[in-house]
């Protein structure tokens, strides 16, 4: 049987010794070494997502591996993908090392310099263990399920911008679209969730500090179970202990919450330390809160670059979110983004703390009424970063209201007086071509918006397969085009037009896409730009 191997080498020069030693395995089908941690998980992410059968049953994990260290990689791993073996590869095959690898979860060691015999053994050791306890974990309602839940960090520009408020909103709104929901407070010294969910729970994530493996047993003696259905792991509530809770504990915590909850929150605050700047490496989705004043976006810049700096994330994988939006103000959405460097979200949340007081002043978030126009802003939010199931009940709950007060209003008129019925289906019949009017700009508004984000993040993407294209010995402006087209629905394709070339340390990509009138499909002779670029690698 064929054994599919994964290397996982940041270093080019090791990476070709170790693609030449795994092209002499009999019966082994080496891909292609991803160059860093997050690749490796990306790729796993992936190819579990299409089928448990898809992963490949061996990765080899180089010592030198980053940003995430390699030991820590190998537990994540283990955790999201129970059927794959890692293999650690290092310079010090030291009893001390050997045990430390095989409690983060790995089924082997090679030392380097590599040689032939020792990596086929190492390598059909691990293979046989995957192809072993694969049916095991594939039967039964236990089954395992992929990738793990998704992460969202919450991050604040600087203090007072919202970022605890949002993180509890996006994790009520995920909640109760009926996905089981994990709300994390990383912001160590002067976490407020328990503050804003009416919450006195003595155990806080510290107590996670001293264990060196967290199971699941040992979470849930951590995580208090809110009477909203949140699960919450909460900061400290003696500030210096903050320091306690490393980076090792904070992947720790993610990785298991993940593989517990369909949703993880995480309250990143406003200050970095090296446990929430693990958390939002590890996130699916980066929020970055921010206000419309001159300090909030300096600082907003300031956090953007500094995460790019420690490769912690890049600008273009961050989404913005603007706080407090008023239209009068000269600090607009788009100026911010152009300013970041980063998406902003389309979701803007106005400035009504009126509508918070109450709940705020009485702890109680979840209380929140459902006709706050920040209420309804945040769970908007959370549908646009894919958190729950269903829209927020913004249009929902409105939409029945009017109704109830069309019905009650109608109901009267027919009580009171049989020939105002005739009056009113007239007005309707002499206002029913403008309203259809209104609805037809409405729609094509919406397509018009909505084929810009896709040309956009279709450029993103094309940019970012033509950087790493040439590490993977590709072409890097057909990787290009094929990413682009590949991130365009159907129905866009066919009016699909791209450039891809390098600029400088830069792969850009511009696409163009055509505007269709009503229905995909049809030409409405517009079309819409969009641009992208990633840092070439290799």
């Amino acid at each position: 049987m064929t054994t599919r191997i994964l290397p996982a080498v940041g270093d080019a020069d090791s990476a070709r010794s170790l693609a030449t030693l795994l092209s002499q395995l009999p019966d082994a089908e080496p891909a292609l070494p991803v160059a860093d941690s997050t690749a490796l998980l990306d790729t796993l992410a992936r190819l579990a997502g299409e089928s448990l059968e898809e992963l490949p049953e061996v990765v080899l994990v180089h010592e030198r591996i980053g940003p995430v260290p390699a030991l820590e990689l190998i537990r994540e791993v283990a955790m999201r993908f129970p059927v794959v073996g890692v293999i650690l590869i290092t310079h010090d095959p030291s009893p001390g090392l050997f045990s430390a690898a095989m409690d983060a979860g790995a089924r082997g060691l090679i030392s380097l310099p590599l040689g032939y015999e020792e990596l086929a053994a190492r390598v059909q050791s691990a293979a046989s263990w995957s192809m072993g306890v694969r049916p095991h974990l594939t039967q039964g309602p236990e089954a395992y399920t992929g990738p793990g839940g998704t992460v969202v960090t919450v991050s604040g520009a600087k203090g007072g911008v919202g970022a605890t408020l949002t993180a509890v909103q996006l994790a009520l709104a995920a909640r109760a679209s009926g996905r089981s929901v994990a709300l994390l407070d990383l912001d160590l010294q002067s976490g407020d969730v328990a503050s804003y969910l009416d919450v006195q729970f003595r155990r806080s994530i510290v107590d996670l500090a001293g264990i060196p493996d967290i199971n699941p047993r040992v979470l849930q003696d951590a995580v208090f179970t809110h009477p909203t259905g949140l699960g919450l792991l909460l900061a400290p509530g003696e500030g210096e202990r903050g320091e306690d809770v490393t980076d090792r504990v904070a992947r720790q915590a993610v990785s298991a919450l993940r593989n517990r909850y369909e949703v993880v929150v995480v309250d990143c605050g406003t200050q970095m330390s090296s446990a929430n700047a693990a958390a939002i490496e590890m996130a699916d989705q980066a929020v970055l809160l921010v206000t419309p004043d001159v300090v909030a976006v300096r600082a907003a810049k300031r956090m953007v670059r500094m995460w790019d700096r420690l490769q912690i994330r890049k600008a273009e994988e961050t989404v913005v979110v603007v706080n407090r939006h008023t239209r009068n103000t000269e600090i607009q959405p788009p100026l911010i983004e152009r300013i970041t460097g980063t998406r902003v979200a389309r979701s803007a949340v106005p400035a009504n703390f009126k509508e918070l007081q109450s709940a705020v002043d009485a702890g109680r978030m979840q209380d929140l009424d459902s006709r706050s126009t920040v209420k309804q802003a945040l769970w908007g939010l959370a549908g646009e970063l894919g958190l729950v199931h269903a829209p927020a009940p913004k249009s929902g709950a409105k939409s029945a209201r009017l109704a109830g007060d069309r019905g009650s209003i109608g109901f009267g008129r027919r009580r009171s007086r049989g020939g105002d019925e005739g009056s009113v289906t007239l007005e309707f019949a002499g206002m029913a071509p403008i309203i259809f009017a209104v609805i037809a700009i409405l729609w094509q508004c919406v397509l018009y918006g909505y084929t810009y984000s896709l040309a956009g993040n279709a450029a993103d993407e094309g940019a970012r397969a033509g950087a790493v294209a040439a590490v993977r010995g590709e072409d890097p402006a057909a990787a290009c085009e094929e990413a682009a087209r590949d991130h365009l629905p159907g129905a866009w394709q066919g009016s699909f037009d791209s450039g891809c070339h390098a600029e400088g340390g830069m792969y850009k990509a511009d696409v163009s896409v055509d505007v269709p009138l009503f229905f995909p499909g049809f030409d409405a002779g517009w079309s819409v730009d969009g641009e992208g670029g990633a840092v070439k690698e290799g």
